[in-house]
Formats: structure tokens, C-alpha cells, sequence
């Protein structure tokens, strides 16, 4: 005889499993809610996107990356434009300032599209109820694919350069091939390039010199230590420098009155025609009388030497002649004997 189930035991175990069911379903919605932030107090803010990237309502929103809130909605707003809807925690309300601005981001490489909030100035007011936040301008992919694609041209273009100069480089053109290929012109760099070794080893022995030069120079008891240190030699420097610069201006002096002197003098010659001087100078039929008497004068002195000549070979006057030879001869015989007297004296 088989036993039958108990109706109330039945009805016990039917509401046990009812309990447990409802006490996993509220406790699934309080999880929920708490992973969505639910139940938190929030403000409701917009920004209008031209292209929101596969954004979706529920996806989060960061500031300085920390969760501050859901995006709500998202719909459409004039021809082409998309506003998106956001829910912001109350309590991060006062960190996130008016002039903050909002770009889509990804919530990892390829993780899900998010709201980045950032900037803002401490000087703006916080975000209240209905705010629009800008957004901030970025490149969409479209943008960053023709950017790539300008750069591929780019680097093409400059491999083909570097492949021009290598064939150049090749075939010896250009300096650097005939450098690599030239062996005259690598011997004659090699040589330049010893000398300028040479030409650096010479200069640093030069400053090497110099500095012992200085060196000797500084040493107490040379020349130049004591002209820098002695003042006493230095002071008599000074007054000879000073003497010298006196007499520099005397003679400066003296010369500037001789050239006055000369200018005054030519000036002179020059303007007064009444002087003797300045006739002869300046008066050409004065000049050629001039000429004229001196030339005379000098034919006249060679005709009067010849008279004496030849008086002086006449019989009449050459007794007269003689005497006054013989006369001249003792002045210079007494005159030469008294000068030897005074001689020995």
C-alpha cells in the first residue's frame, strides 16, 4: 500500500523554493543596479557628436579615468548630427566644470566605446542639471586612414630618393661615390686629413708654449713681473711716457709755427708784388733784366781777369807785380811761424 504525499509538507517545500527564487532574483537586480549605479543620484547632461562610433545607451562615462556615470540615450538632432544623453553621479558633480569638454573613446584596445570627460578650469561653475558639454574635436578613422595614406606616399617618395642616390653612390657620382670609388681622391683626403692632425698637434704645442711663456712672464724678478708689480718702475715709466708726449707736443708746436711761418711767408711772396723778392718772382720783365745784368756781370769779370792777366805780364807794372808777391809770401811766412810758436808754447 503505497503512502501519499503530505499536502502541507507539499505546500511548505512549493513556498520554500518561491522564497529562495524571489530572495536570487532581488539580490540579481541589486547587483545589477549596483554595477549600473541605479540607485545613485544622478544629473542629466548632453553633447551633441557628428559621429558617435557605435556608442550605445548604457555604455560608461570616465573623468581622470574614474566612472562618474551611463550614457542614457542617444538620438538623433538636426540633418546628420547624434546628441548623446548623460547620466552623471551627483557626487562627482563638482569635480567636472562647465567648460570640460567629452570625446568617444575605447575602454581598451577593443574594448567597448566610452565618454572620456577632461580639462575644465577651476575658475568655471560646476555642471548643473541640462548642461551641454563640448566636444572635443578628434580625427575620425576616415581622417586617420587618409593621414596614413599621405605618409605612405610620403615614404615612398623618399625610398625612391634613397634608391636614386644609392645607384648614384654605385656608379661613383656625386662626391660621396667618387669618394668611395676614387681611390686618387681618397689618398689626397687621407693626406688632408694628416695634416690637419698635424696642423692640431702644432697648435696644441703652441698653446703649450704660450703657457709656459705666461708662466715665466708671472715668475717674480722678470722683466714683465716687474713692470706689472713694481710701482716704482712703472711710475718712471709713466714719466717718461709723459715727457715723451711733452716733447711730441713741442715739436708738434714747433712745426705747426714753421708751416705757418712758411705759409705766411709764401702768402707773402706770392701777393706783394712790391718787395724785391716778389718782383723777381712774380714780374717776368724784372726776372729777364735780372738774367741779363748776371749775365754781364759775369762776362764783365771774365774780361776784367784778363786785364790782370794781362797787366800783370806787362814790362812797366810787372816790378810792381812781384813786389807785391814777394810781400804776401812774408805775411804768410810770419803769420805760419807765429802759429807754430803758439804751438809749442
Amino acid at each position: 500500500m503505497s503512502a501519499t504525499p503530505n499536502p502541507q509538507r507539499r505546500a511548505v517545500m512549493v513556498g520554500l523554493f518561491v522564497l529562495i527564487g524571489l530572495i536570487i532574483f532581488i539580490a540579481g537586480i541589486l547587483t545589477i543596479g549596483s554595477m549600473r549605479k541605479s540607485f545613485v543620484s544622478k544629473i542629466t547632461t548632453h553633447s551633441v557628436f557628428d559621429d558617435v562610433n557605435g556608442l550605445q545607451a548604457g555604455n560608461n562615462i570616465w573623468f581622470s579615468g574614474v566612472k562618474v556615470g551611463t550614457v542614457k540615450e542617444i538620438r538623433f538632432s538636426g540633418t546628420s548630427q547624434v546628441e548623446v544623453v548623460m547620466n552623471i553621479e551627483e557626487k562627482s558633480r563638482q569635480y567636472i566644470r562647465k567648460d570640460a569638454t567629452v570625446k568617444i573613446s575605447s575602454d581598451g584596445l577593443i574594448g567597448n566605446k566610452i565618454i572620456v570627460i577632461s580639462g575644465g578650469t577651476p575658475k568655471a561653475e560646476p555642471i548643473e542639471e541640462g548642461d551641454e558639454l563640448t566636444v572635443e574635436r578628434e580625427d575620425s578613422q576616415q581622417d586617420i586612414m587618409n593621414t596614413l595614406q599621405a605618409n605612405n606616399k610620403n615614404i615612398l617618395a623618399i625610398t625612391t630618393d634613397f634608391k636614386e642616390i644609392s645607384r648614384k653612390i654605385a656608379k661613383g657620382e656625386g662626391s660621396v661615390g667618387k669618394l668611395l670609388a676614387d681611390e686618387q681622391l681618397y689618398k689626397s683626403l687621407e693626406t688632408t686629413m694628416t695634416s690637419l692632425q698635424k696642423s692640431a698637434v702644432q697648435a696644441q704645442n703652441l698653446t703649450v708654449s704660450l703657457n709656459t711663456y705666461a708662466a715665466k712672464l708671472n715668475q717674480k724678478g722678470g722683466l714683465a713681473n716687474d713692470v706689472v708689480t713694481d710701482t716704482i718702475i712703472m711710475h718712471q715709466v709713466r714719466l717718461a711716457v709723459s715727457e715723451l708726449n711733452q716733447t711730441a707736443n713741442t715739436a708738434r708746436a714747433l712745426v705747426s709755427g714753421l708751416q705757418k711761418t712758411t705759409e705766411e711767408v709764401s702768402a707773402s711772396l706770392t701777393t706783394d708784388t712790391n718787395s724785391p723778392v716778389g718782383v723777381m718772382l712774380n714780374d717776368e720783365t724784372t726776372a729777364t733784366t735780372i738774367k741779363s745784368t748776371v749775365k754781364n756781370l759775369e762776362s764783365s769779370s771774365q774780361k776784367l781777369n784778363e786785364s790782370m792777366e794781362a797787366l800783370q805780364n806787362n814790362f812797366l807794372l810787372r816790378g810792381f807785380f812781384r813786389k807785391k808777391e814777394k810781400r804776401e809770401a812774408k805775411e804768410v811766412r810770419v803769420k805760419a811761424d807765429s802759429i807754430k810758436l803758439d804751438v809749442v808754447q
